[in-house]
């Protein structure tokens, strides 16, 4: 993950190093990155599988969950910030842990860009931005103790955050294309860094935080309303698949 992780950095972040010389068009790197991200993703199943011990069961119910996330992403399309997939890849993340759910988002988004003719240089950005939302909340504490309330405003609170950390990230892939722009949120290639991480926070808050904002709003809420029996469904599906954990037997 942390590979993959390093990868997609460098992808979303070498125009704001480049030289003022050099192509910045992301639909030239994002094939790319592409071929790079699948082999990666296959490994961090692999790795995921043989840690855990879970087996065939486990990684059916990530294509399940892939398949429901892509359904319910064309349910808002964007509009107004209302993408009802967030809050499900928070969930699934927090109970399948760190590498599923990274596998689970970028799968998610690459079967819900199939699935809504969304393919495009973006894609493989969008997957990766989307494995890191998922895998945050496997990184989150408290996975084995805590419960209730306090798990959900946790899951909630993070689906929030991450919501509009998604935009924003989202939005350093498409700005480069603004090179050249008489505008003050344009990129400008070659520029100092300061100057260039100032119109790119210019350029979110005029742009998307319009959308990042209510995702956030649909995330928190749609934790905090379905998040216990979504939680609860996972986790009993999580047990029934993980065959290889020892049975022990009480007198």
């Amino acid at each position: 993950m942390l590979l993959v992780s390093a990868i997609g950095g460098a992808a979303f972040g070498w125009p704001l190093l480049a030289a003022p010389d050099s192509g910045l068009a992301h639909s030239g790197d994002a094939p790319w990155l592409f071929a790079a991200l699948l082999p990666l993703l296959v490994a961090v199943v692999g790795a995921t599988i043989a840690d855990s011990g879970l087996d065939a069961k486990a990684v059916a119910m990530l294509g399940v969950l892939a398949a429901v996330g892509a359904a319910l992403r064309p349910l808002g399309a964007g509009t107004a910030g209302i993408e009802p997939m967030f809050f499900l890849m928070v969930l699934s993340g927090r109970v399948l842990g760190p590498g599923f759910g990274f596998v689970l988002g970028a799968v998610t988004m690459f079967a819900s860009a199939l699935l809504t003719g969304g393919v495009g240089p973006w894609m493989p950005f969008q997957m990766l931005a989307m494995g890191w939302v998922a895998m945050g909340a496997g990184l989150l504490p408290g996975a084995e103790r805590l419960r209730g309330r306090r798990e959900l405003w946790l899951l909630a609170s993070y689906g929030a955050i991450a919501s509009v950390l998604y935009g924003t990230i989202m939005n350093l892939q498409g700005w480069p294309y603004l090179s050249g722009m008489s505008s003050g949120v344009s990129f400008v290639a070659g520029d100092p860094l300061p100057e260039n991480l100032a119109r790119f926070v210019a350029y979110c808050l005029a742009t998307s935080l319009g959308w990042d904002l209510p995702r956030a709003v649909v995330t928190a809420v749609c934790t905090l309303t379905l998040g216990r029996a979504v939680l609860a469904a996972l986790r009993r599906a999580t047990r029934k698949a993980a065959f290889d954990t020892p049975v022990t037997f009480r007198t």
